[in-house]
């Protein structure tokens, strides 16, 4: 709720109009001042505020003025007592509304899981798309939605992962999870490929160029399907990316498998893309710094066949 409000404004988001009176005519004192700021705060909000602290003092005196009573008085309104639950329950009649329930706590984080976890990974927008639900089915909003929130994305990750792991064969999951074991095989040069995945290329030269090489044809290795994430926008796996990327193999062995090679799987796909496309800048890197390279390099034209795939 803004904090700032102008003359314009409280005229059109505080103003008392002719359905409102019969509601606070009778009431007096602070249980009028009361009951009309949260008359108008849920007409805005289709919520209830939490508490005094969600009014500006600017509301606070217009709507005092209104009603005919000090402002002051808003001070000793209860916020716990039999009048404010009283007054919910008239307020909801008035728009229509109802009380959130656990079966629409369950449809809610549902509905949630399948259609906005998909495509929006931070909770501030989960919490208002739920608010937004909500206002449309004419439901009071929940107080316990950081339950929802979390019961929907734990739900979404769930089937996430099982779906990413129903595209991978036997081959390709033992890969993956060699990844991360304490036994990890090692490279050319003696580093898992785990380290190397996440290590940048470094300066351009060609023992660069080899060792991206040889990453590049290790992660094609693992023989991830082309269409893994086919269906996952970009940026939710960038965002399993980036967590598997921040992991220690410890973190990740202590993981659910599915979390595990969900995430691996993610970072694997998007590193394979990373380093083609470093490849091609360290070919024309050294392609205008030095004589062509293949004829200081026998391996180029692998690194060709690598970038083309």
């Amino acid at each position: 709720m803004s904090r700032e409000w102008t003359t314009d404004e409280l005229i059109a988001s505080w103003m008392l109009v002719d359905g409102d009176w019969p509601l606070v005519g009778n009431k007096s004192g602070v249980t009028r001042l009361g009951f009309a700021l949260l008359l108008r705060f849920f007409e805005l909000e289709a919520r209830f505020p939490r508490g005094p602290e969600e009014f500006a003092w600017v509301v606070v005196a217009y709507v005092a003025d209104q009603v005919k009573v000090a402002p002051e008085e808003f001070d000793g309104y209860d916020w716990a007592g039999r009048s404010v639950k009283y007054h919910r329950e008239q307020i909801r009649t008035e728009f229509g509304f109802r009380e959130f329930t656990r079966g629409d706590e369950d449809k809610v984080a549902a509905w949630l899981a399948e259609e906005v976890c998909p495509v929006e990974l931070r909770e501030e927008q989960l919490r208002q798309a739920v608010l937004v639900r909500c206002r449309a089915e004419r439901l009071e909003p929940p107080g316990r939605m950081e339950r929802i929130v979390g019961s929907a994305r734990a739900s979404f990750e769930r089937r996430f992962c099982e779906a990413t792991l129903s595209r991978l064969d036997g081959g390709c999951l033992v890969a993956l999870e060699d990844l991360v074991a304490e036994d990890a095989p090692l490279l050319p040069g003696g580093r898992t490929l785990w380290g190397e995945l996440k290590a940048d290329p470094g300066q351009a030269s060609l023992e660069t160029l080899l060792r991206e090489i040889d990453k590049l044809a290790a992660v094609r290795a693992l023989g991830l399907p082309g269409g893994l994430f086919a269906d996952a926008s970009e940026k939710l796996v960038a965002a399993w990316r980036a967590r598997a990327a921040r992991a220690y193999p410890s973190d990740l062995r202590a993981m659910p498998g599915s979390v595990r090679v969900t995430l691996l799987a993610a970072l694997c796909r998007l590193r394979a893309t990373e380093i083609t496309d470093a490849l091609v800048d360290l070919l024309i890197t050294l392609r205008r710094s030095a004589p062509p390279v293949n004829e200081l390099c026998p391996d180029s034209s692998r690194a060709r066949r690598l970038v083309g795939r």
